[in-house]
């Protein structure tokens, strides 16, 4: 009984937890300590300061901890986690048939191109608000930048490349 339990919880918190990991830790706590009692509060935030700890997203860090302490087997672990990621995995997948089905119609096709300036878009609104008076980009990063830039466009260099290229650069420029 406490694992099909423990699976509905978390496949509720999958199927609801929108917003990421710290969004949906208020979902957890309050099916955790609240709702069921299998953690205490103080648990609860050692639980939260280990997810942060380790690698991964919080709430399958999260949900993988709840899991072994509360069944004490990686069974409990792994259904937890299993669990919470399903849903994700079932509209995912579910999206991917509907986009096979109809990638090649034009509304479709229309809708993807206009995602694409979108997404370039909040990005560059993202890098907006960083820029304030305070902490506006020098003449070195400005310049990075626009070599990133031009060895993207002009070069077509990878990508990680240029990624470690810039930490090089940033660790000479600026240590």
């Amino acid at each position: 009984m406490l694992y099909l339990q423990l699976f509905i919880s978390f496949f509720k918190i999958g199927l609801f937890g929108f917003g990421g990991g710290y969004a949906i830790l208020s979902l957890i706590q309050n099916e955790v300590v609240e709702r069921y009692g299998w953690m205490t509060a103080q648990e609860f935030t050692d639980m939260v300061a280990i997810s942060q700890m380790t690698p991964g997203p919080i709430g399958i860090n999260a949900a993988t901890y709840v899991g072994y302490t509360t069944t004490g087997s990686a069974l409990g672990s792994l259904l937890t986690t299993f669990a919470i990621i399903l849903p994700s995995l079932i509209i995912m997948l579910s999206l991917c048939r509907i986009y096979f089905r109809f990638k090649d119609n034009i509304y479709v096709q229309g809708v993807l191109q206009g995602l694409k300036y979108v997404v370039v878009g909040l990005i560059a609104a993202a890098a907006l608000l960083l820029m304030t008076p305070d902490n506006f980009i020098d003449h070195w990063s400005l310049l990075l930048f626009l070599l990133v830039i031009a060895g993207t466009a002009i070069f077509r260099l990878h990508p990680i490349l240029l990624i470690c290229l810039s930490g090089i650069a940033g660790f000479f420029l600026y240590s």
